[in-house]
């Protein structure tokens, strides 16, 4: 098999970057050489890929369901808001620009030769590469300058699946809406629709599949039922949203509380906890939340001194401090880390100066032009484990007190430990087995709860979801339409909807 194909949305969160990851799952259990492509992705959920640049986290899972190494050229384009109108510009893995809404679609000149280049190369490398949209494949009022969806298609030839959400209703309207916004030379290129997150009886849903096809005369690939447990890492807060509730906690459940920040950044770091039987993790913006929970994670921001204004109107800083003083665990990660700090000086992110932190932890942060991007491995003497992760950010911390938490390979000390506040900057961390399970041991201690780690690897769950996620694509999609569609490129003859909408309707 070679070729290539584009995963469209009828709006954001449909479900376009879990169907990519599940077919590029197939693909790879099929023994092909496939890899994952999104050209731009506006995301604060980020990791340092194998080669260095920073890619969204969406093509890093979907690069694991393909069995290869994420590489910069899988996202070349990578969009983090830093504020409500600024928003930092990555390109190829390295900071490129600050722009706004306005001012970025005037890079777009700039960026479509680097995407162009980025998607050849990985074609030239891979047997099949599967590429994603982003939002909606209709954004009309971008579609002069547009990179990724319908203008990613038609300048390089893609045949375009369409994917709608059925859960959140009007699924129909979604579909033929979409298509029937696109222009007769993008609509060309639209070769079938996938339903996504179908719960209840199939034979209700029958007679309006057929109608579906009448009037588009495209088929439907397939209906992929509602699993509950299936998310996969997300791209951005959005899909906090939609992620299935956690159960109650019970007396042997350790609570988690994740404090959801604006501008909250990589808050997959904590989804490693919730894989343990015995952990349940929440977010929440409330101050009670905060102070009753066993342990409080403080994640990454993209807009640290906006989030502490934001945790300071809240309450979340007196709450946060009410549990320092009474000793209950506290773990800020990066941005987190930082907020939890004495000062932060930003004349980079928020050009904000000197700003007094939470003082939880005797540390300072000043900010740098230049993105420090790296992995990281070493080791937690006080836990006595190893421990990993990788570096994004801006901020240089220095610590002033407390006991270093880490000790990288290098032996440069990382992170901060006073009392029952912890700081590092390592995303990633918690995905180490061995070090969650002895940091949740100590928690346990802490509160006087009873804590029994799983005993399986952080990795071997997330294989176990790609793999059923590969086996709902084999199940329910029609494979070897998408295999005809990866191999010959968009069919011809496909009629604008325009035309058949308004025949029906006359009809």
């Amino acid at each position: 098999m070679k070729g290539a194909l584009l995963v469209c949305g009828t709006h954001s969160d449909a479900g376009k970057s879990v169907v990519a990851a599940g077919i590029c799952r197939w693909l790879h259990r099929a023994g092909v050489r496939v890899a994952p492509f999104k050209a731009q992705n506006m995301a604060l959920n980020s990791v340092v890929a194998s080669d260095g640049g920073e890619v969204g986290r969406s093509q890093a899972v979907q690069a694991a369901a393909a069995g290869v190494p994420v590489e910069a050229a899988m996202n070349p384009v990578l969009i983090k808001p830093s504020g409500e109108r600024r928003s930092q510009v990555v390109v190829m893995g390295r900071p490129y620009a600050d722009a706004d809404a306005r001012s970025y679609q005037t890079l777009k000149d700039e960026l479509r030769p680097v995407v162009a280049t980025a998607l050849a190369e990985l074609r030239a490398r891979f047997d099949v590469v599967v590429c994603e949209g982003a939002g909606s494949a209709a954004e009309i009022n971008l579609r002069d300058g547009d990179l990724v969806n319908l203008g990613l298609a038609r300048a390089a030839d893609l045949p375009v699946i369409v994917v709608a959400d059925i859960d959140r209703g009007g699924v129909f309207a979604s579909l033929v809406g979409t298509l029937a916004l696109l222009d007769p030379a993008d609509q060309a290129h639209v070769a079938g629709f996938v339903i996504n997150r179908f719960r209840g009886d199939a034979a209700l849903l029958a007679p309006g599949l057929e109608q579906l096809e009448a009037l588009t005369r495209r088929p439907v690939l397939g209906v992929l039922p509602y699993v509950d447990g299936l998310w996969l890492d997300a791209e951005d807060s959005l899909a906090l949203d939609s992620r299935p509730a956690e159960p109650p906690a019970g007396t042997d459940t350790l609570d988690v509380a994740v404090v959801r920040l604006r501008w909250i950044s990589n808050f997959t770091d904590a989804d490693a906890l919730a894989t343990e039987p015995s952990v349940r993790v929440r977010f929440t913006r409330s101050p009670a939340d905060v102070e009753r929970a066993d342990l409080v994670i403080v994640p990454g921001t993209k807009a640290t001194v906006d989030d502490l204004r934001g945790l300071r109107e809240a309450g979340l800083d007196r709450a946060l401090a009410a549990r320092a003083a009474a000793g209950a665990p506290i773990v800020g990660v990066c941005g987190g880390y930082q907020l939890l700090g004495q000062r932060i000086e930003d004349a980079v992110e928020s050009r904000a100066g000197a700003v007094d932190g939470l003082g939880l932890l005797p540390v300072t942060t000043a900010f740098a032009a230049d993105k420090l991007l790296r992995r990281r491995s070493g080791r937690c003497d006080w836990l006595g484990t190893g421990a990993g992760g990788y570096e994004i950010r801006h901020g240089r911390l220095s610590r002033h007190g407390g006991e270093p938490l880490l000790t990288a390979d290098d032996g440069e000390p990382e992170g901060c430990r006073a009392g029952a506040v912890l700081g590092l900057s390592w995303h990633g961390a918690l995905e180490h087995d061995d070090f969650r399970r002895a940091l949740l041991g100590w928690v346990a201690e802490v509160r006087g709860r009873s804590f029994a780690p799983s005993s399986t690897p952080f990795a071997a769950v997330r294989a176990a979801r790609l793999d059923a996620l590969g086996a709902l694509v084999e199940r329910h999609l029609d494979t070897a339409r998408l295999a005809a569609l990866i191999e010959n490129g968009p069919p011809a003859g496909f009629p604008a909807l325009t035309t058949e909408v308004r025949e029906c309707c006359v009809s």
